[in-house]
């Protein structure tokens, strides 16, 4: 697949690299696994030399030995000897920038931890010593996002607030989803367009594995991804078995009730009979993978908190392949692919909402874009836009098809909004119904 987007984040990282040249750069690059870091960078620097370091789970002396080949073949200078301290060749590198400015990307850094967890300290003595005097333009990337933050961002490591920028990749905007599906197949179908989205959640690598292979409707995805021998099969285990470790089970028990609709803490604990809200408050602060929702203005941080999988293709993971696990086993592919048709319809009214509050977002016209419910989940309204500088808002009823938008009901939840609330009285108040039309 050829390269998508990425305009902000190229022009970025080409202005830290002109900054480098005149003052050291240390760039931590995150996101989740498969999201597109190392092409990114790659891409922004096409038409420069980078020293590219991957660190492996080696043992440190054979990682540096090829460091040291990459060093030769990239910079045509040889290092004498045999080194096996990476400090050594990351103090050369230092040196080296002082009178030739350097790029070196150092890719899954946080396998530094593995090899010998000694490394990081090190790297702080050196960059701290020798930053003052170095034009060396540093990035580090990592995939386990809970490691590369704890590494940066907490104040007992030693590498904390050593990076002059951190930039966490997002997946695509459905702008750009589009976009790509547009090139792939350009007589695409609205179900389609929201299939890719369903199944991808934007998600560069699942993107590409998709139109490389010719899936570009939602029945030949369908069939890519549930299917023997499938990359996406395994996915979510193989993402996540490294951030949780050993705790993982009840990790993705708790992800699994969440994707499967229940999405209270309570519900949650109920079912598992267990306390929880540990492990919740690590998957919605340490990795990121769960949202806590509440509606829009409520005062109180712990009444009415609905809980969702913030990754797309997690949810759907957990969703369809992790709860019916059962079925890969007795090899019926066919038979899960029919679970996934039936409840499809279902499934993907809640992903069409996070579709259109993604493209309001991606409008840079709101300051405010939430959802709303009463106490009793009788009245529930899927998006509210406001623009607090224009003092205007729009209440939004989203179905997949047009003939299910009622707008006199919508209106009607607006009413009990304002009751309820006490919000937006004095600004210009708009309804507006959005379906797969309007994808």
């Amino acid at each position: 697949m050829k390269f998508f987007d990425r305009e902000y984040e190229i022009q970025k990282l080409r202005e830290i690299k002109d900054i480098s040249h005149r003052t050291a750069q240390f760039t931590v690059l995150t996101g989740r696994r498969r999201i597109g870091k190392t092409s990114l960078v790659m891409k922004a620097y096409e038409d420069e030399v980078i020293l590219y370091f991957f660190v492996t789970r080696s043992t440190e002396s054979v990682l540096c030995e090829e460091f040291q080949q990459e060093l030769t073949e990239k910079l045509e200078i040889p290092i004498l000897g045999r080194v096996e301290r990476f400090a050594d060749i990351f103090d050369y590198v230092m040196e080296l920038s002082k009178t030739r400015p350097l790029t070196l990307m150092i890719d899954e850094f946080q396998d530094f931890y593995r090899v010998n967890r000694a490394i990081f300290s090190q790297i702080q003595k050196i960059w701290d010593k020798k930053k003052g005097e170095a034009k060396i333009n540093l990035i580090v990337c990592g995939s386990v996002y809970s490691m590369m933050t704890k590494l940066f961002r907490n104040k007992k490591e030693p590498l904390y607030g050593r990076q002059t920028e951190f930039l966490k990749i997002e997946p695509f905007a459905p702008s750009v989803v589009k976009e790509i599906l547009g090139c792939y197949n350009p007589d695409y179908t609205k179900e389609d367009l929201l299939a890719l989205y369903t199944y991808t959640g934007g998600v560069a690598k699942y993107v590409e594995l998709l139109m490389d292979a010719g899936a570009t409707t939602a029945e030949k995805m369908l069939g890519r991804i549930i299917a023997k021998n499938s990359y996406f099969i395994p996915e979510g285990k193989n993402m996540l078995i490294e951030e949780f470790g050993r705790d993982y089970g009840r990790y993705f028990d708790i992800l699994k009730l969440i994707a499967t609709g229940h999405n209270t803490r309570g519900d949650i604990e109920g079912i598992l009979h267990a306390e929880v809200s540990g492990y919740m408050t690590r998957l919605e602060n340490d990795y990121g993978l769960i949202a806590k929702n509440k509606p829009m203005f409520q005062k109180s941080a712990n009444k009415n908190i609905v809980y969702a999988v913030s990754d797309l293709f997690l949810q759907f993971w957990f969703r369809f392949i992790y709860k019916y696990n059962y079925f890969i086993e007795a090899n019926a592919y066919g038979k899960l692919a029919e679970i996934v048709a039936r409840d499809y319809e279902t499934y993907t009214g809640k992903v069409l909402e996070r579709w259109f509050k993604e493209v309001l977002r991606e409008s840079e016209q709101y300051t405010h874009i939430d959802s709303w419910w009463d106490r009793r989940g009788e009245n529930e309204i899927d998006i509210i836009a406001a623009d607090d500088i224009e003092k205007r808002v729009t209440f939004y009823e989203v179905k997949r098809q047009s003939k299910e938008l009622n707008m006199k009901v919508l209106e009607e939840k607006v009413q009990r909004f304002k009751e309820v609330t006490g919000e937006y009285g004095k600004y210009e108040t708009s309804t507006a119904g959005l379906c797969m039309e309007d994808m």
